[in-house]
């Protein structure tokens, strides 16, 4: 019986982990690629289509744009957000009073629910009461209509989703700094070379492989742009704020077209990887 006992206990002790992947991963995948081939609103049985997904997909305007979207709150949010979090990481590794006070100020956002914190940018982007607009107006300038204009509504996300986000690559980047060794600094400083020159040359090449998991970490949460539009404006105005990821939600649980949002769920995960995979490939170019 001990020998027995001493077989299956291992497998006991990761059962919990097999049975969660069994039941919360493998399956809705298996079950989202049969789903594609099908059309169900859950309450009816399931009827086949075909490929008939797939050609409603390519004819989607709506998701386009909402593809679209997407990227564009990506071109905003990964180079704001790298600026933004570089720059504080660089002053942060530097001997400053209250260091851990600023560091874990940072952070703080990070930790903090999504919901409740885009409700809180929600009030801030206010027309009327916004505290934004308020200082504006104090300032002498007009209210700016945030999140009401279709122009500027995705910009807006991407600036409040940039604050939440950035204390996580704030250490991040401050981790890569504390990796670059004080040496290289003291020799740049003897040949003269100034503090950009120093940042240049030896900083940015020295934390690449950091940058390169910022830049991957970044645009799978880019790409995963949902709770922001879905509370702040519904994807609204005019369906510039759209994310996909709020389009598939809508197609599954507003309009209940699983079939349709499980082909398009596969088909975006498979823009994800691509667009990942050109990342690696151009961040390695950069390397060698």
């Amino acid at each position: 019986m001990k020998k027995l006992l001493d077989r299956i206990l291992p497998y006991l002790v990761i059962s919990p982990y097999i049975i969660h992947l069994l039941l919360f991963v493998l399956f809705p995948v298996i079950f989202s690629f049969v789903l594609v081939f099908h059309k169900w609103n859950i309450i009816s049985p399931m009827e086949y289509v075909g490929l008939d997904n797939f050609a409603r997909l390519f004819a989607d305007r709506l998701f386009w744009r909402s593809l679209w979207n997407t990227f564009i709150f990506i071109l905003v949010h990964i180079p704001l957000q790298i600026i933004i979090a570089l720059s504080l990481a660089y002053f942060l590794n530097k001997k400053l009073l209250m260091l851990s006070f600023f560091r874990a100020s940072f952070f703080m956002p990070v930790v903090i629910s999504g919901v409740v914190i885009t409700i809180l940018w929600q009030q801030l982007y206010g027309l009327e009461s916004g505290v934004i607009n308020r200082g504006l107006i104090a300032l002498g300038l007009g209210r700016v209509e945030w999140l009401s204009n279709p122009k500027i509504a995705m910009i807006s996300i991407a600036i409040m989703a940039t604050w939440k986000n950035v204390g996580l690559y704030v250490i991040l980047f401050l981790v890569g700094l504390q990796t670059v060794p004080k040496s290289y600094y003291e020799a740049a400083e003897v040949e003269g070379a100034t503090a950009w020159q120093q940042f240049r040359y030896i900083t940015i090449p020295a934390i690449n492989p950091t940058m390169f998991m910022v830049v991957i970490l970044s645009t799978i949460g880019g790409f995963s742009l949902f709770i922001e539009p879905y509370i702040m404006t519904d994807g609204g105005p005019l369906n510039s704020t759209l994310s996909a990821m709020l389009y598939i939600y809508k197609q599954a649980f507003g309009y209940y077209h699983m079939g349709y949002s499980a082909t398009l769920s596969i088909f975006f995960a498979l823009i994800i990887m691509a667009v990942v995979v050109v990342q690696k490939i151009f961040v390695e170019s950069e390397e060698n």
